[in-house]
């Protein structure tokens, strides 16, 4: 394909180049005729006349200074006198450097001798004799009619040469003209017979490729590519072919892993669906022999409470304590278990309404520390009421929960950030140092013993999952310097207006 496009800009470049020289030549030819005929000859052709007229002018005035001796003739001869020197300056100057301009000059000469002898011969004397005597006016007609014949050959001599250079001015016009055509033509059929050539070693050859290609992309994978024409375009086949080859294997491996993915993905939903209703029945089956448990070890504690030594009342109360706290456990996984899995229709959730139910919750835990809760004004959004619901519940309840010796102080936050909302638990507490940042979020991760702080150490691990199930994500803020804040984003609605602050109670 290279030597095709090099040999098409060779003939074209070879083209152009004669086309500028012959171009330039016609245009030279013509402008130097344009030259003679505008700059010289026609200009010529009017000092010539000029200086007919000049010589007329004297012959009159000599005449009418005969007749009546009136010295306005003399004056009108001096200026026409005049006019003869500018006219022969112009002729002299005019008149090409040639052989025909050497032929108008020789009688430009002659004109000048004839009208030398005339004036030397009868004009000059005239002026010179007495006013109003007559002389010989044959002799001054004779000279004059010399004159007169030699202008006319010099006339004649110029007219001929005027109309010869207007001849070869339009002959160069044409001949301009059809050098112009004709590159034109050469032009026009150079780029026609590169087309066709362009079209023979690129064009075909690309669309035979293309075509293969079409089909390869309209399902016939196994349709190997053959190329034609230049060794490029069939390298190009080759090349096309090959990634052919390529994205076949890769397909087919991809095909092969789609399947094994798929089936994969059936086991774990059996697997996940298996796990889901053993932990909901193992939850429901353990619930009644734990109640069992609690109930009988109860009634020991109560039966027989400073009956036995203190090592027995210890070791009861601490069979009663391991059955409630197993009771909360399995309740809280039985929790865990159910977000998401059950089949309740989503709605709008007004999350302010979600946060009064969560405090009236918490009554307690507020009454006991003397809590005080403020929030933003909080928006409304698409989800599960009651998992949003456990969601605030959970985070207030922690916030209050892990406190220190100062009042509770917490403020839920929401704000747009342009695409969701996002939201904030902020509190005054103990915090939460930064590299447990993602281990709060594991289930049954506790930072803290059980005997410093009641729990199961779900709730965060719920939290997330709640999160994580409404299109959201959750995480703790570890730019803040004191307490805890909780940072979740949930998609929702833009806000209508900007709204101010609300305090809570």
């Amino acid at each position: 394909m290279r030597q095709v496009v090099g040999l098409g800009l060779g003939l074209l470049a070879l083209v152009i180049v004669i086309s500028a020289v012959i171009g330039a030549l016609a245009i030279s030819r013509l402008n130097d005729s344009r030259h003679t005929v505008l700059e010289q000859l026609e200009p010529a052709a009017n000092a010539a006349l000029r200086l007919e007229n000049a010589l007329v002018d004297q012959e009159t005035g000599v005449r009418g200074w005969i007749l009546s001796g009136d010295p306005s003739f003399h004056e009108s001869y001096t200026q026409a006198r005049s006019e003869e020197d500018r006219a022969y300056a112009a002729l002299d100057r005019l008149l090409p450097n040639s052989a025909e301009g050497d032929r108008l000059r020789a009688d430009l000469v002659e004109v000048g001798a004839r009208a030398r002898a005339w004036r030397t011969g009868y004009a000059e004397p005239a002026f010179a004799d007495r006013p109003g005597i007559a002389s010989v006016p044959d002799q001054g007609k004779g000279l004059f009619d010399a004159v007169r014949a030699k202008s006319a050959v010099q006339q004649a001599d110029l007219g001929d040469e005027r109309a010869a250079a207007r001849h070869n001015l339009s002959r160069d016009a044409t001949m301009l003209t059809a050098t112009l055509i004709a590159v034109a033509v050469l032009f026009a059929g150079l780029l026609i017979a590169i087309a066709m050539l362009f079209r023979r070693m690129v064009t075909r050859p690309l669309e035979h490729l293309g075509e293969q290609v079409r089909r390869v992309t309209e399902g016939e994978y196994d349709h190997a590519l053959t190329g034609r024409g230049p060794a490029e375009i069939a390298a190009l086949a080759q090349d096309v072919n090959s990634m052919r080859d390529r994205i076949l294997e890769e397909l087919h491996s991809t095909e092969a892993a789609r399947v094994l993915i798929d089936e994969q993905a059936e086991d774990l939903r059996r697997s996940n669906a298996e796990l889901e209703q053993f932990a909901y029945v193992a939850s429901h089956d353990l619930q009644e022999p734990l109640r069992k448990v609690a109930s009988f070890c109860q009634l020991l504690e109560k039966r027989y409470q400073g009956q036995l030594d203190e090592r027995a009342d210890q070791y009861i109360a601490f069979a009663v304590d391991g059955a409630k706290r197993m009771q909360t456990l399995i309740n809280d996984l039985l929790a865990f278990s159910r977000v998401g899995r059950l089949d309740t229709e989503p709605g709008e959730v007004d999350l302010r309404e979600s946060l009064d139910r969560a405090l009236h919750a918490l009554a307690t835990a507020r009454e006991e520390s003397g809590a005080r809760i403020t929030a933003d004004p909080l928006p409304t959004v698409p989800g599960d009421g009651v998992l949003l619901g456990q969601l605030v519940q959970n985070l207030v309840g922690n916030a209050i929960k892990f406190r220190t010796e100062e009042v509770p102080r917490v403020h839920v936050g929401a704000r747009w950030d342009g695409e969701q909302w996002e939201f904030a638990c902020a509190d005054n507490g103990i915090g939460i140092d930064p590299q447990y940042a993602d281990r709060i979020f594991v289930i049954f991760q506790r930072l803290h013993p059980k005997d410093a702080y009641g729990g199961t150490g779900i709730g965060l691990a719920m939290c997330k999952k709640i999160v994580e199930y409404h299109g959201g994500r959750i995480w703790l803020d570890t730019e803040v310097a004191a307490g805890t804040t909780i940072r979740w984003t949930l998609p929702g609605p833009p806000p209508a207006s900007d709204e101010a602050t609300h305090q809570g109670p």
